[in-house]
């Protein structure tokens, strides 16, 4: 019998562990998040890039606990805002900003401008407690709405207009959105990849 590799989800978010323990079910992996340990400091999310974020939650994650770790970071990136929110994408109008108050701010900044291409980005890294790490990455292209539209998901979905299926993300099923958005794509590509990804684990610890 192949023994479960234990790996550590650098997140709270119930959802976000939900949506990868589905991906990941038929792999010999044991998967938990930062709810199943003592109190550990938190990360502060500094880096300039999704690529930064992503990795320094995972390798500090896994650092504190001796365990491989996964984690992501991801946000939107709108072409007439010259790359903005960015990395700032989930405090867009302020450091406890709802997801409302992210929207609102994200069509005033919109207003009156053309050019509304965009795309979310998805960073994730898997990283082991010597520091070294494995790095998808995924993208969505769409348009930013004139306003929002739908009531499904979360943060700037109601805004983000996806043409080949003429909705916003907000109007998506689950499955539909798991389907085409940066993070399922990175999740199937991760997916892919899995039992390679397991094997260079274990090498690494």
């Amino acid at each position: 019998m192949t023994q479960r590799q234990l790996l550590v989800l650098a997140t709270r978010n119930a959802g976000k562990t939900r949506e990868i323990l589905e991906f990941l079910r038929d792999f010999p992996v044991e998967i938990k998040n930062l709810d199943d340990f003592g109190p550990i400091p938190s990360v502060e999310e500094d880096g300039t890039t999704f690529d930064e974020n992503a990795y320094k939650k995972a390798s500090f994650t896994a650092k504190v606990l001796g365990l491989p770790a996964l984690a992501d970071d991801s946000g939107l990136e709108v072409e007439a805002l010259g790359g903005a929110p960015g990395v700032h994408s989930a405090r867009y109008a302020g450091p406890d900003s709802t997801d409302a108050e992210n929207n609102a701010r994200l069509l005033r900044e919109m207003e009156g401008k053309t050019n509304r291409a965009a795309a979310f980005v998805c960073v994730i890294s898997i990283a082991v407690p010597s520091g070294a790490a494995l790095t998808y990455e995924a993208r969505c292209e769409g348009l930013i709405a004139e306003a929002p539209g739908g009531n499904k998901g979360f943060g700037y979905d109601p805004l983000f207009y996806y043409h080949p299926l003429n909705r916003t993300f907000a109007e998506l099923s689950a499955e539909e959105k798991n389907w085409v958005s940066h993070r399922g794509k990175a999740l199937a590509e991760l997916k892919e990849e899995f039992e390679k990804v397991l094997i260079w684990i274990r090498q690494h610890l």
